[in-house]
Formats: structure tokens, sequence, C-alpha cells
């Protein structure tokens, strides 16, 4: 138990950056965190802490310990929390996370759900991208995700998963107002070929996809303008700076100025979908907002979306 505190400690100083930091987080003294970290330091034979950094830096060592620890110190914190749950001493935890473009549609009608049948229930919300939910999963920082699916994001974690799907989301093509190719669906990719595109910051996800959608049909999308935030793409649209490709969730809230338009074939779509550790404590709580989630995402699946719509200020809704 002494190493957990002095890892604990560990923790505290890389997300506080000083020691002083640390102690005000963990409620000790200063003093206390330096015999910590001093103690652990003794243990390993190795050098954890940058002393002469400000902020305070950890080694490569000192990462490490903190990368395990943090995982370490999370499934202990649900264990016991699983454990006190069967015993009855504790009301019922979720932690859930999901990408923003769930969050902005279906997701609060879902926790409201849940809310209104466990409202003795402690519920914590984590906006997340997606390659940051599923390592806070496999760490046993969240209890349920919401994550996307497709063949060009290889995903793996070190725990085996639950999944449940929900539904898939098929990518619109969102225009300016008054584009040549607005008011009607388009064929497909090659359509937009010679246009110039907004995309995606390196490395985002979604535009990964439609990157190798274009790719597969025959040409590189050429981006003038990077964002990944779905409303600035949106600006950018209608703007006149490009045309864009987003998810057909992202696509749900149109800013004035801009068309969503249908791609008849080729258009990537992804699969969302909600995942638990499959290893983990089965609690009412879990299921209740897996339920809620297949509740909420039912006119998803069953109410096609109109072919052609425009942003407020638009000629049609």
């Amino acid at each position: 138990m002494e190493h957990l505190r002095a890892v604990r400690v560990l923790c505290a100083i890389d997300a506080q950056g000083s020691f002083s930091g640390a102690a005000r987080e963990l409620g000790v003294s200063q003093s206390a965190v330096s015999q910590h970290v001093a103690t652990l330091e003794q243990r390993l034979g190795l050098a954890l802490v940058e002393r002469d950094t400000r902020p305070a830096g950890l080694t490569e060592a000192g990462h490490a310990v903190a990368r395990h620890g943090r995982a370490a110190l999370a499934r202990l914190d649900s264990a016991e929390q699983e454990l006190a749950e069967i015993a009855g001493r504790r009301a019922a935890r979720l932690r859930f996370g999901s990408f923003p473009s769930a969050l902005a549609t279906f997701v609060p009608e879902a926790l409201a759900g849940v809310r209104r049948a466990l409202p003795t229930l402690s519920l914590t919300v984590v906006d997340d991208h997606l390659q940051r939910l599923l390592p806070r999963l496999d760490d046993g920082e969240l209890d349920v995700a919401l994550v996307y699916e497709h063949p060009d994001l290889p995903v793996s974690t070190g725990r085996p998963l639950h999944r449940v799907p929900l539904l898939d989301d098929e990518f619109r093509l969102v225009l300016p107002a008054g584009h040549p190719l607005a008011g009607r669906p388009v064929a497909d990719l090659t359509a937009l070929a010679q246009e110039p595109w907004v995309g995606g910051l390196p490395g985002a996800s979604w535009f990964r996809i439609v990157r190798e959608r274009c790719r597969a049909a025959g040409f590189e999308p050429e981006v003038r303008f990077s964002s990944d935030d779905y409303v600035a793409v949106q600006a950018f649209v209608a703007a006149g700076l490009g045309v864009a490709v987003i998810p057909g969730l992202a696509a749900e809230a149109l800013l004035p100025g801009t068309e969503v338009v249908r791609v008849r074939s080729g258009v990537p779509s992804r699969r969302v979908v909600a995942v638990r550790p499959e290893d983990a404590f089965p609690a009412p709580a879990t299921q209740a907002m897996l339920d809620a989630l297949v509740a909420s995402t039912r006119r998803y699946r069953t109410a096609a979306p109109p072919p052609v719509r425009r942003g407020v200020g638009g000629r049609a809704r």
C-alpha cells in the first residue's frame, strides 16, 4: 500500500506540475510528497522527477511509472466501487465517454433516460475524441464509451469489449448555398475531384475515412482549410472556401449559408458502437446506459434523412 501511495503522489506531480500542487491535491504536506518520491526512487533505483525544471517534469522512467500507475489506480478504484455497490454501501456510479457529434445529437436523450431510471446515480460524462476514449476505457477511467468503427480505422484494446452496435452514420456532402451541385443528390465522390476541400487536422479520424474513400474513387482531395470542429468546417463552407464531407451526425445542425446533399454512391459510413469491458462488473447502471443509447438512436436507424437540407437562412429546411 505504501508503494501505491507513492505512485499516486507521482501521478499528482505529473498532473499539477509541482510538489506543492501535488500536496494540495492530495491533502498532505510538501515534505510528505518529497519523501514518497524519494522512497519510490530508492526502491526502483531510478530518478523519477526532474527537480531542476519548472514546472516539475517527470523523467522517462517517471512517465512510465505514472502511465502504468494511473491505469492500476483506476482499476483499483473500480474494484472498490463495485464491491461497495454489491455490499450496498455506496450509490451506483457511471462514467460515460463519448465523441462530440454524438454528444450534440442523441446522447442527451439517453442521459436523461438514465437519470429518470436511476435518480441517485453518480453520473460523469467525458467529452473526448476517438483516439482517447478506448485507452481511457482500457485504463478503467470509463465504464461505458461511445465510439465509431470503420475499416480504415484499425483499433486495438487491451481488454475484451462487449459491443452494442447502435447505428450506421452515413457521411454527408456539405456545400455552400448556391453551389452548382446544390439542390440535388450527387452521383459519387468523383463529382468533387476538382473542388477545393475543407478537411480535418492531421490525424483526424473522420477525415482519414473521407480521404481514403476519395483515393478509392481515384483522386486526392485538395484541402485548402482544416479544422476538427464541425461548426468551423461548416463556417468555412458557408463562406465559400470549399466543400466538405462530414459525418451525418455532424450535419444534423446546419449553419446559415450551407446545404447538405446526399452522395448516391461511394460515400463513407461509420458504425457507431457502445462498448464496455467484458471483464467489468455488470452493474445495473451500465446496462441502463446501453439500453438508453439503443432507444435514443432508434430514429436514426429507422428514418431515412431527406436528400437535401439547407441551413437556417437558406431557401429550405
